[in-house]
């Protein structure tokens, strides 16, 4: 196989082969930025601690928290089908996500870094049965590897953004070997398909977006009702997973439509909790006051800014206020899932950089299921018509769980194109137990 395979990934296999003896300056590294769990760094060269289950085994991976989530309603069918469940992704935050909130017999392990002999490790270890690859999180070593042990793998919510679809035209062969040895493409659009079939993807299919099918996240009910009792009566709106550059914007729309709106509350919810201490300073610096949920505060009456820093309680928040700016959107991130909040009765707010949702957000605009603001003084704009008009904030809301329902449906057309795969399985779990 390697000697078919183009120059770039030729050189790459022999890059990080060579990078193996730094690996240990890496991880040291990473420890010290808090990216490692130093509990678990030997399953970033693909050690493991725990034990392969009997039977089949489906491993699936995602980047991050927002692929990992999206796997959640699959995941849960999958075990329905007794199937058993190996999950795998690259962040602290994920790996926390998963411990939270997924069931206990759901397997997580960190991905191995793409070196060839720990990725050969991690396959030696696991030996899947089915490998699902998330959207884009695409390492040569993992797949090239796993594709040389016949392994089947699939490439489910696949994407490929306006901005990276010419980056990886210019290198059409080395993203075409990639995605060539998946056996199916399932993609989240129309579009997205016809860019992955470009690029070299076979058997590609449009399913939709998983995101949209994915459950409205929990709250604690006595934190919501402690929360909900000390902001009573207050104006409320939550900017969610914010990055930097967005929450001075932010604060400064906050003191104009506080003037307007007397006692007004916005809750910041960073999208990388770390950074709570960093948003807080911002907020002394506006003349502000503030609250920081890490440091167990909660809002007083004298509250201008609430940073939430902490992890997994986005659903908390969604339910606290009627009013959501979705974060990653007024910086070139590309936005992030409005879904969660939609589906907790909130109207949308959202900057002009959404290129990670660009269908659902067309579609939500178009429907006025959400309100788009390019800069600081449009923000405030629509934030103010949505604090002063409830019943248009109302009708925005019906109009995007409206679109959240058309657009719905993936699970269970992922479910249909996976079938042959799970069949097979199916038949060898009754065979190893007959």
């Amino acid at each position: 196989m390697a000697s078919s395979l183009p120059m770039t990934l030729r050189v790459y296999r022999k890059l990080s082969s060579a990078m193996v003896p730094i690996a240990p300056a890496l991880i040291k590294r990473r420890l010290k930025l808090g990216k490692e769990d130093p509990e678990r760094v030997g399953e970033r060269r693909g050690m493991s601690g725990d034990v392969r289950p009997h039977g089949p085994l489906v491993w699936i991976h995602g980047a991050s928290v927002g692929e990992v989530l999206a796997a959640a309603g699959l995941i849960e069918r999958l075990r329905e089908l007794n199937l058993r469940i190996l999950l795998t992704s690259g962040t602290v935050t994920s790996a926390a996500i998963v411990a939270k909130r997924f069931p206990p017999d759901v397997i997580h392990q960190y991905v191995p870094y793409d070196s060839p002999r720990y990725v050969a490790r991690f396959l030696d270890h696991w030996r899947p049965s089915l490998a699902l690859f998330i959207e884009s999180d695409l390492w040569p070593n993992l797949i090239l590897s796993s594709a040389a042990r016949r392994l089947p793998m699939v490439l489910i919510n696949g994407r490929m953004s306006q901005r990276s679809f010419p980056r990886w035209r210019r290198l059409s062969n080395t993203i075409g070997a990639l995605l060539g040895q998946f056996d199916i493409c399932l993609a989240q659009s129309n579009t997205d398909a016809e860019r992955l079939a470009a690029l070299g993807g076979h058997n590609v299919i449009t399913t939709g977006n998983l995101k949209l099918d994915v459950a409205a996240p929990p709250a604690d009910p006595a934190k919501l009702e402690r929360l909900m009792s000390v902001t009573r009566g207050r104006p409320i709106v939550v900017a969610a997973s914010t990055h930097p550059g967005e929450e001075e914007i932010l604060i400064e729309a906050h003191k104009t439509l506080a003037g307007f709106f007397p006692g007004l509350l916005t809750v910041i919810v960073p999208r990388h909790a770390d950074r709570g201490e960093a948003v807080a300073r911002l907020v002394t610096a506006a003349g502000l006051r503030h609250g920081l949920r890490s440091r167990e505060d909660l809002p007083v009456a004298t509250t201008d800014i609430y940073v939430a820093d902490t992890m997994g309680e986005l659903g908390l928040f969604y339910r606290l206020a009627p009013i959501v700016f979705m974060g990653g959107s007024l910086i070139p991130h590309g936005g992030q899932n409005p879904i969660e909040a939609i589906k907790l009765g909130a109207a949308i707010v959202h900057g002009p950089h959404v290129f990670n949702f660009t269908d659902v957000y067309d579609a939500l605009d178009r429907a006025g299921g959400a309100r788009r603001a390019d800069d600081r003084e449009a923000l405030v704009k629509q934030l103010g018509q949505f604090l002063a008009d409830p019943t248009a904030r109302d009708a925005s809301l019906i109009a995007s769980e409206r679109v959240v329902e058309q657009l719905g449906g993936a699970l269970e057309r992922t479910l249909t194109a996976l079938e042959p795969y799970l069949l097979q399985l199916r038949l060898e779990m009754g065979a190893a137990n007959a």
